[in-house]
């Protein structure tokens, strides 16, 4: 039965300053790109068939360290923009801290971690997930279904969308769903698409 592993991506730059980072395109810090080869560690037992990234830098600079602890340099890539991070609107480059503080926890929240709250000039989760899960049903179960093995290199909040098409999360329940810099999810799913085992992994 094949793998689907999804991986978020290593510490950007802006990451470490707690700034909402969105569609700027930002590399990784070196603690980034440690976290990332550790993430390849952790996959060494692993064969992937073809990996699935982001269209912005700190997610393709993830699995080029990745790629290159498997000693696979050669895996093939599909690179698409439905992958990318919610678009953070006006709150881009905004530390969250500071937002928090001056609009409370209630408003930060909302902003932050609900299904279909807005932000200026900004998607919402919704809108992330009318973007990912129809390319995941066109793109990347075809993959899985014919039984590769196959690996998603992505972002905060473009993977608890998809995580919440796969394991049908209700819309109330998604604010409670974070997945951490550099954290792995490793699935096993079966023809039906249907989640059969799942395994959370957080590199330290």
């Amino acid at each position: 039965m094949p793998y689907l592993v999804l991986i978020r991506h290593g510490e950007s730059k802006w990451n470490a300053l707690e700034a909402w980072t969105g569609l700027t395109d930002i590399s990784l810090d070196e603690k980034g790109r440690k976290v990332a080869r550790k993430d390849g560690e952790f996959l060494g037992h692993l064969n992937f068939d073809r990996a699935y990234v982001s269209a912005l830098r700190r997610a393709q600079q993830t699995l080029d360290e990745i790629k290159v602890v498997l000693g696979r340099e050669d895996l093939e890539t599909v690179k698409s923009a439905a992958l990318n991070e919610r678009d953070y609107g006006d709150l881009t480059g905004k530390n969250k801290w500071e937002l928090k503080k001056k609009y409370g926890e209630e408003q930060f929240l909302k902003w932050r971690r609900s299904w279909n709250y807005p932000v200026p000039n900004g998607e919402t989760l919704k809108d992330v997930y009318l973007r990912v899960y129809p390319y995941y049903k066109k793109h990347i179960f075809p993959d899985l279904k014919a039984g590769k093995n196959v690996l998603v290199v992505a972002h905060g909040n473009s993977l608890r969308a998809l995580v919440k098409y796969l394991e049908n999360i209700p819309d109330d329940k998604i604010p409670n769903l974070e997945i951490s810099i550099g954290q792995i999810y490793l699935y096993q799913i079966n023809s039906e698409g249907q989640v059969i085992s799942k395994n959370i992994l957080t590199p330290r």
